[in-house]
């Protein structure tokens, strides 16, 4: 099937970003979000729908609602910004969502990493959803370099085990180009996000070997076993292992909030969205690159042109295809999903 019918098919539907954010806003504060919580969290599952991002965008307000209704997040929570220490910026999100905890400091973060060259922004108390490259997206046009990580809860087994005790962790790095599209990479440190395992049993379609694991620990192509009973599985077997129990540490304990395997406790059998911490460390190439950070930050573009020079392809140039699409096209969900997601404001 060629993309043109895949286009045309009437499984699927193209919305702008002025109708996925008014569908986004309306389920939101039908089920109880303030317009804020609902404007900041709307944004995010909106950027991510139209990088083409399907486990990331709209498909989650599923999710999110359900998280509600189970008392896993607070909806109209009102974040509280502290200063912490000159370099130090603690957003308590007091149980609601990380995008309008996130909104409420990065002004603060920004000023913080231009007086001293680094900040970082701990997130405390906070329910996670969503992608993390919006967030650095925000930094990077701000001309800083970025770093962000956040544990989950319990989902994947550290190599050579077979139980659950990691979450899916993901780290993200972004890089401001001038002129360009900023350099920046997003993943999670399990073989694949979980998200992406549910949608594949939605859509009951086997997984790949290397996702997950069974209840025994045996190779599984089932998703819902995987997401049930087993396991999922790190990226890169030891190395992605250990980048996961780096992130448990340094965005849990760290930061003073959870581990992964204390959100799933914290969760209680609810299978909520996790609620957990979110750390980002923000560098000023200003301040830190000893002068002529312009010249120095030039640099860098002989390394992405070299890349891009032997046919390989730098992380992010997809997604900024699929948004150029998708802002000049409509975003793509499928018929199905945008029902499920309008029968959420009845």
């Amino acid at each position: 099937m060629n993309k043109d019918t895949h286009l045309q098919s009437p499984a699927m539907l193209r919305l702008d970003r002025e109708a996925l954010l008014a569908l986004c806003r309306r389920v939101l504060t039908r089920h109880g979000f303030s317009a804020e919580q609902a404007e900041t969290l709307g944004a995010t599952l909106v950027a991510a729908q139209l990088d083409a991002s399907h486990s990331h965008g709209l498909y989650r307000l599923l999710g999110i609602i359900d998280t509600v209704h189970q008392g896993g997040a607070v909806p109209d929570a009102e974040p509280k910004v502290e200063d912490v220490a000159s370099g130090v910026v603690r957003v308590d999100a007091c149980g609601g969502f990380s995008p309008c905890a996130f909104e409420r400091g990065m002004p603060r973060l920004v000023e913080k990493a231009r007086s001293n060259g680094i900040a970082l922004m701990a997130i405390n108390r906070c329910v996670h959803t969503t992608a993390l490259w919006v967030e650095l997206e925000r930094l990077t046009a701000q001309g800083l370099v970025a770093i962000a990580c956040n544990p989950t809860q319990a989902y994947v087994a550290p190599h050579g085990g077979k139980e659950p005790l990691l979450g899916t962790n993901p780290v993200a790095f972004g890089w401001p180009r001038p002129g360009s599209e900023p350099f920046i990479f997003d993943f999670a440190t399990s073989a694949i996000a979980r998200g992406d395992i549910e949608l594949h049993r939605r859509e009951d379609k086997a997984i790949p070997e290397g996702w997950g694991i069974d209840r025994h620990g045996a190779a599984c192509s089932d998703p819902a076993e995987v997401l049930e009973h087993g396991a999922m599985l790190p990226f890169g077997e030891h190395k992605g292992s250990a980048l996961a129990i780096m992130i448990e540490l340094i965005a849990g304990p760290l930061i003073g909030d959870l581990l992964s395997i204390e959100s799933s406790e914290h969760d209680a059998g609810r299978k909520s969205l996790p609620y957990h911490g979110e750390l980002i460390i923000a560098l000023d190439p200003e301040r830190i690159s000893g002068g002529d950070s312009v010249a120095h930050m030039a640099r860098a573009e002989r390394l992405f042109e070299a890349v891009l020079g032997q046919g390989a392809r730098l992380p992010s140039q997809r997604r900024y295809r699929e948004r150029a699409t998708s802002l000049a096209q409509g975003a793509e969900l499928p018929a199905t999903l945008v029902e499920e997601i309008e029968a959420l404001l009845n």
